[in-house]
């Protein structure tokens, strides 16, 4: 794996999450896929090892370790469970607009609480009438004395049901410098959370709706300034979503591997392994050959984004190409296992259902090609992965730190606030 920009330490953080995810994940799934619902204690235990705060600076108690490291975390909890990955993702992604945006203040208050799991922040910027046209969306912010007042809906929120800080995406204005971004508590007045809906994969995982209904929050919870809503959207998505998403494909693409290999060498035909048939071989052969693509254009995106150089077409290449190999490779998977890949006691099925999930969020394939082509054109707009190169590099390491998992400042009395309204939380 070394070849693939990693080092020592990568590959030891990756060793602890995959011993992690096998030993506490793995053992969780097939009652999160029998109950089909958000699995609020296996969330908590995740979070609270730290790895929601891989790209949180030190000085605010996160690991600091960037992205690549990021990106190895969700890969090894997705390569157990896409529903696990996913959930770590999304609040590594709701953690960006206070890492990129937040004022001193905020930084302080909610990054050590992110970085130590005991906040798990999620991003709202969709709506049911606009889609991924984040300039069609309609929930409104307006200003009264020392608050605002939110009013609107949200949907495709990832981590909705065991979120506790949403940063929310509304209009102030009219027009592109009409968006503005508020820190939204889970608990506070006029803000609901929609039931949870079943859905066909990532069981465990919840992505759900969240209703504004004259929700007031101060003023101080505006992130950066009026006017500035698109550019936390946009920022977040890509240089948060679609690497993130990237490595949820990447977890999922290994796991298909891993698990068609493992039955082609136990399933026999005409006396033999199924993968002695060279038409099997030539199926695994490919999806081989996709994952090592994959990874490669994965990993090499998000070393570029700790390099702070830019990379928002190799950001945007990744998420396409990762995700449309994994779906492939699952289907060729389903193809090789024939019938028994039909039924719940193999998880090829689970694998497919989950990958379908990836697709469009930060953008289906369409979207990336689109953005590619004008790329191409020279017709391309925005660059964030070079306006924000200085807040993403990833900060030099302390050897003594490196055999030891990060250990988060806290946060005060907010967090036991916090800490106590999630012991209160159903178990999943």
């Amino acid at each position: 794996m070394h070849r693939y920009f990693t080092d020592q330490r990568h590959e030891a953080l990756r060793h602890r999450v995959r011993d992690f995810a096998e030993s506490e994940v793995r053992p969780r799934i097939a009652g999160m896929e029998a109950s089909r619902t958000v699995c609020h204690d296996l969330s908590r235990r995740i979070a609270r090892q730290g790895w929601i705060g891989a790209t949180v600076p030190r000085a605010y108690g996160g690991m600091g370790a960037g992205h690549l490291a990021k990106t190895l975390i969700i890969e090894e909890l997705s390569r157990v469970s896409g529903a696990m990955g996913a959930m770590v993702q999304a609040s590594q992604l709701g953690a960006a607009k206070i890492i990129h945006f937040g004022s001193e203040e905020q930084k302080k208050t909610w990054l050590p609480a992110v970085a130590a799991g005991e906040c798990l922040p999620t991003i709202a910027v969709t709506e049911p009438q606009s889609g991924g046209h984040v300039l069609g969306m309609t929930s409104r912010a307006v200003r009264d004395g020392d608050d605002y007042v939110l009013d609107g809906r949200k949907i495709y929120v990832g981590n909705s049901h065991v979120g506790d800080l949403h940063g929310v995406v509304v209009r102030t204005g009219e027009g592109s410098g009409g968006l503005s971004a508020f820190l939204v508590e889970a608990d506070r007045p006029g803000l609901r959370v929609g039931a949870q809906q079943q859905a066909m994969g990532l069981h465990g995982f919840s992505f759900g709706e969240l209703f504004f209904d004259n929700c007031r929050v101060p003023a101080a919870n505006l992130l950066g300034s009026e006017g500035d809503g698109l550019a936390v959207a946009y920022s977040s998505s890509v240089l948060y979503g679609r690497p993130n998403l990237t490595a949820v494909s990447l977890g999922i693409h290994q796991a298909v591997l891993d698990e068609t290999a493992r039955f082609c060498a136990e399933r026999e035909r005409y006396g033999k392994p199924l993968a002695n048939l060279t038409n099997i071989k030539i199926k695994l052969g490919r999806v081989q050959s996709r994952l090592l693509t994959a990874r490669l254009a994965a990993y090499h995106a998000v070393h570029l984004l700790d390099q702070g150089l830019p990379c928002d077409a190799e950001l945007m290449n990744a998420k396409l190409v990762n995700v449309e190999t994994a779906l492939e490779s699952a289907r060729d998977a389903m193809d090789i296992h024939a019938a028994c890949g039909l039924f719940t006691d193999r998880p090829v099925e689970r694998f497919l259902r989950d990958a379908h999930h990836i697709s469009a969020p930060a953008g289906t394939a369409d979207v990336q090609l689109l953005r590619l082509g004008e790329l191409a054109l020279g017709t391309a707009k925005g660059d964030w992965s070079s306006r924000l190169a200085s807040l993403v590099r990833r900060e030099p390491s302390d050897p003594a730190e490196d055999d030891r998992a990060a250990e988060p400042a806290v946060a005060g009395r907010r967090i036991s606030l916090l800490r106590e309204r999630a012991a209160l939380q159903p178990t999943g």
